[in-house]
């Protein structure tokens, strides 16, 4: 296959156990896409007829629910693998997966997941171990929705956020993609009038400072103070 260079992705948890022989057949079978910002990867629904792996960029993956409410159901970063609905014993897709910022995507044929983890047992331990970090954060959200003010809510998930994408300055922690108030009322089963409320008070305490699409947290141990209802 073309065009797919090893060390793109030797360094990957996901490879890194791999021989450049397994790895190269591999990269034979697969293809890599650019999306621009805010264009979609799939569609919620659709048949899996691929799965993925995120090389460079950000994804938000969305979910309309029955009643017609957009929720943002997980973030994907670099390294991540996503879309193997085979793997969940799923034909179609169950979100959709969006750009937050400029993406670089290799996919493979649905058709190539069997193998893909038939010769590959490692991959298979990986992928289960991705599977149980995404139950696992999906229950802790679940439960944080159940048990939890909104203020809280928010806390929680900006303190995810910067563990996972958080970029260190001299000011403090900025998560290192584009995020809007719409973002992270999708992310915490809440309203753009109250996160924007939330965030502007916090503003007002120099707990974060915000922008156009930009979040920079100013203060993580107040916000984890927040975040446990300290």
């Amino acid at each position: 296959m073309a065009g797919i260079d090893p060390s793109l992705v030797r360094t990957l948890p996901l490879f890194s156990k791999l021989s450049a022989a397994e790895l190269e057949m591999l990269l034979e079978q697969a293809t890599l896409r650019r999306f621009a910002i805010g264009e979609a990867v799939f569609e919620q629904g659709a048949a899996a007829t691929q799965f993925f792996l995120l090389l460079h960029g950000r994804l938000k993956v969305t979910q309309v629910t029955a009643d017609g409410q957009q929720i943002i159901v997980r973030m994907v970063h670099p390294g991540d693998i996503f879309g193997f609905a085979k793997a969940l014993q799923r034909d179609d897709y169950p979100g959709t997966p969006t750009a937050s910022a400029e993406s670089v995507v290799i996919c493979w044929p649905t058709q190539v997941w069997d193998l893909f983890i038939e010769k590959n047992p490692h991959l298979a331990v990986n992928a289960m171990q991705t599977i149980g970090q995404r139950l696992q954060e999906a229950h802790t959200r679940i439960r944080e929705m159940a048990t939890e003010e909104v203020e809280r809510r928010v806390a929680h998930a900006v303190l995810r956020l910067i563990i996972q994408a958080g970029k260190t300055e001299s000011a403090g922690i900025r998560i290192d993609f584009p995020i809007s108030r719409q973002d992270i009322a999708e992310m915490t089963g809440t309203t753009l009038h109250t996160v924007s409320r939330i965030l502007s008070a916090w503003e007002a305490k120099g707990l974060v400072k915000g922008g156009r699409q930009k979040l920079l947290v100013r203060d993580a141990t107040a916000l984890r103070e927040l975040a446990e209802g300290d």
